[in-house]
């Protein structure tokens, strides 16, 4: 057989076989990519939890030193931050008070998950009227401002931790439920669910054992973005005299004392300030990257 006949029998062979087209770049898994991106933020907020779960082990003195001669004095070797009214180290305050910050922000965002998990998981599940009247409920709750709605939670329980938290989870709590529901209308749909209905099983087992946990990197995403907000809502009651006590001061409440101090010792209010901004970048940085994750279809091109 001459190997022209052969050429002609191979490109008729190839013809009849469909090639598969190569895939599109939107449509390959997204894999994580460690990048400076990612690395320094964790790296920032693993830090901060650090500090704010042995503060003595990183403040360079107790936060009951005070020196009388060096009172609002200018950052220096050996105050890296300046001191405030009370000769106190800064640096040494703000890292005891990363403490006071990061509780109330994860109390908070813990409390306002949970109630918002259960509101969208009975409406999403549920539908009917018990949907309608959870939805509207939450319409009403959203129609006001959610620093406004903190501002009246705080001020009606009277300020201080639990009060800080719980009027924080109340911005929260609505956030959640529309998200969450949204997912379960998603999930319940899907045949194993009607797979489990159909073999009797009790509708509290469906949604503990298959509805919430296709929820799961939904509620971790929100609940990661949602720290970055709840930073900033506990430190602005702070800064009103509506969060944290003054024995257990937070970043917000060194702010609302180094402002009277502006002119002659800047250092008191913007490095608190600075520290809760760099601590609220670096949460939303993760988390967005946990949203990328999450939801690999939405990677940018």
């Amino acid at each position: 057989m001459s190997e022209h006949i052969l050429k002609t029998r191979l490109r008729a062979v190839l013809g009849r076989v469909p090639v598969a087209p190569a895939p599109s770049a939107r449509a390959r898994t997204w894999r994580p990519r460690v990048s400076a991106s990612i690395i320094l933020p964790a790296i920032v907020i693993a830090f901060i939890i650090l500090c704010a779960a042995a503060p003595a082990w990183v403040a360079p003195y107790a936060p009951s030193d005070m020196d009388d001669n060096a009172i609002l004095a200018a950052p220096s070797w050996r105050h890296w931050m300046g001191t405030d009214q009370f000769g106190g180290d800064i640096a040494t305050a703000i890292i005891f008070g990363a403490r006071q910050s990061i509780l109330v922000a994860f109390a908070a965002i813990m409390l306002g998950a949970a109630g918002g998990s259960v509101i969208g998981l009975i409406a999403g599940y549920a539908g009917g009227k018990a949907d309608a009247v959870l939805m509207r409920l939450i319409d009403i709750w959203m129609s006001v401002p959610p620093l406004l709605l903190a501002l009246i939670v705080a001020a009606a329980l009277g300020g201080g931790f639990g009060s800080t938290v719980i009027a924080i989870a109340s911005m929260i709590v609505p956030r959640f439920g529309r998200v969450i529901r949204a997912r379960v209308i998603g999930v319940k749909i899907l045949p194993f669910i009607a797979a489990a209905r159909t073999m009797g099983a009790p509708w509290v087992w469906i949604v503990w054992r298959h509805v919430l946990p296709h929820t799961g990197s939904v509620i971790l995403v929100l609940a990661t973005l949602g720290v970055a907000d709840s930073i900033i809502i506990g430190a602005s009651l702070s800064f009103i005299g509506l969060g944290s006590n003054p024995d257990q001061p937070d970043w917000g409440y060194m702010m609302s004392e180094g402002r009277n101090y502006l002119t002659d010792a800047w250092w008191c209010a913007t490095f608190p300030g600075l520290a809760i901004t760099l601590l609220v970048v670096s949460v939303n940085l993760l988390g967005d990257a946990l949203r990328a994750w999450a939801e690999p279809g939405r990677e940018r091109a």
